[in-house]
């Protein structure tokens, strides 16, 4: 009866009697076609290509926010990032006072109700200790770094402080840091299946967000780390190539993980996801869309998304159903034999029927703001309405991915219609406030955004249209 409510079929059930282990992988800014499954020919990711046959390939799927941190509040809580104070920083940089509360129920914290064990391997970026980190948020577990990003080498973190912890105590270690986040979880995965509990293994990897650091790259850390050099945004460095070879060293990484999974017999009953969370950035390819990381455009929000469970996923599918990042949560949940918190009810939807039975997607209604530009975004269907600064467009992204056809004045009443939608949601969202973090890029630092200014981080809290 409980398989039934939650939307899934009774087919192959004995295999999967025992609650899914679940591993996560999450990729940190990489663009929709930066993978061979997505369409680059050039890149060789065969793990990643491989979960792809093995299972479900999105073509539909979007992150909840255009920068890391605010996804990254949704995917852990399962709810737009807007409802808590942190969802308000794109992304998160330098506010100790700000965080996740160790309060709001987590994946982590919620599958801990029903049994399982979890770890975060790799990044955080929801908050500073002592209040704030992956052990006070449900994980009973983590080895990786707290903040936006560190450097492959050095592993020093934000504001030159060293960067790498196993669980609350600091460490150094020598070392490439995606091939040490592939170590321990594959030291976790040997761990966990030596016991009775399910698990839930986060692998969050910093790859392929910058410095642009690829294997071998010892050279190029030590550039950095001089003064003068512009430090880890590494404006003046990283090419094609460095790119392609951060990208293929995190797929070897994968790699080793789906094979502890295969040597200890867990592959069958294990879900694996892999996905980024947000748009790609300054080498990313997002054909076929246009726009970044920190862009309401299509190429700042979709997203790769890949699913595998053999116990309970056909293989080798294709599904046009619209997903994002905060769907995880009621998704797992659900695969796990358990519900969201109803104090805190999620804003995302449970994929299992559209996964496991094969049933047609369903139409949606998400939404999006981002304060840089005065962003805002609502995808209705087929049908977008986007606003950067005082330009409107409405667009079809199904059969218009580019976004070029601007269909508001054509379509006036659909238009009139999304943006009533859009205001109505905003009222239930906290307001955009001045003091918090949010980021974009100008024609100072990439040419091709030629005559975009700094944003002023002021909000953009206009009233809504009387029509």
């Amino acid at each position: 009866m409980l398989a039934l409510a939650l939307g899934l079929d009774l087919k192959g059930a004995s295999s999967a009697a025992k609650p899914p282990n679940i591993v996560f992988i999450l990729a940190d800014d990489l663009g929709y076609a930066d993978v061979g499954c997505y369409g680059r020919p050039e890149l060789k990711t065969p793990a990643i290509d491989r979960l792809a046959t093995q299972g479900v390939r999105f073509l539909q799927a979007y992150a909840n926010s255009a920068v890391c941190s605010a996804t990254r509040v949704a995917l852990i809580t399962g709810r737009y990032q807007y409802r808590v104070r942190l969802g308000l920083e794109e992304p998160l940089a330098g506010n100790a006072h700000v965080g996740l509360d160790p309060a709001h129920p987590t994946l982590p914290s919620l599958l801990k109700k029903v049994g399982y064990s979890s770890t975060l391997v790799g990044k955080w970026h929801l908050g500073a200790l002592p209040k704030f980190g992956p052990l006070q948020s449900g994980y009973d577990h983590f080895y990786g770094f707290r903040g936006g990003a560190v450097d492959y080498y050095s592993h020093i973190g934000d504001g030159g402080k060293p960067g790498l912890w196993d669980d609350d105590v600091p460490i150094q270690q020598a070392g490439y840091l995606t091939e040490l986040l592939g170590n321990r979880a594959v030291a976790v995965v040997n761990r966990y299946a030596k016991s009775p509990q399910p698990f839930l293994l986060s692998l969050h990897f910093n790859a392929p967000h910058w410095p642009w650091e690829a294997p071998g790259d010892e050279a190029e850390s030590e550039r950095l780390a001089k003064p003068g050099s512009g430090g880890m945004f590494d404006y003046d460095g990283g090419t094609q190539k460095t790119y392609q070879r951060m990208i293929e060293a995190m797929d070897r990484q994968i790699g080793r993980v789906l094979e502890a999974l295969k040597n200890n017999g867990l592959t069958e009953n294990t879900i694996i996801i892999f996905t980024s969370d947000n748009g790609g950035e300054r080498f990313s390819d997002t054909w076929p869309f246009t726009g970044k990381k920190t862009e309401l455009l299509e190429g700042g929000l979709r997203i790769p998304a890949v699913i595998s469970w053999p116990a309970r996923i056909p293989r080798g599918r294709t599904s046009d159903q619209v997903a994002i990042t905060m769907d995880w949560l009621p998704t797992l949940l659900a695969a796990a034999g358990t519900v969201p918190d109803p104090a805190y009810p999620t804003d995302g939807m449970n994929l299992l029927p559209s996964l496991t039975v094969n049933s047609p997607p369903v139409s949606r209604t998400l939404y999006w703001r981002y304060k840089a530009n005065a962003q805002r975004a609502i995808r209705d269907g087929d049908l977008k309405f986007l606003k950067i600064l005082g330009n409107t467009f409405l667009f079809n992204v199904a059969d218009d991915p580019l976004e070029r056809a601007n269909l508001k004045d054509r379509r006036k009443e659909d238009y009139r219609r999304l943006v009533r939608q859009w205001y109505e949601w905003n009222s239930t969202m906290r307001p955009e406030i001045e003091e918090s973090n949010t980021g974009g890029f100008d024609g100072k630092n990439m040419a091709d955004h030629y005559g975009a200014k700094t944003s002023d981080g002021k909000p953009d809290i206009p009233t809504p249209p009387e029509d």
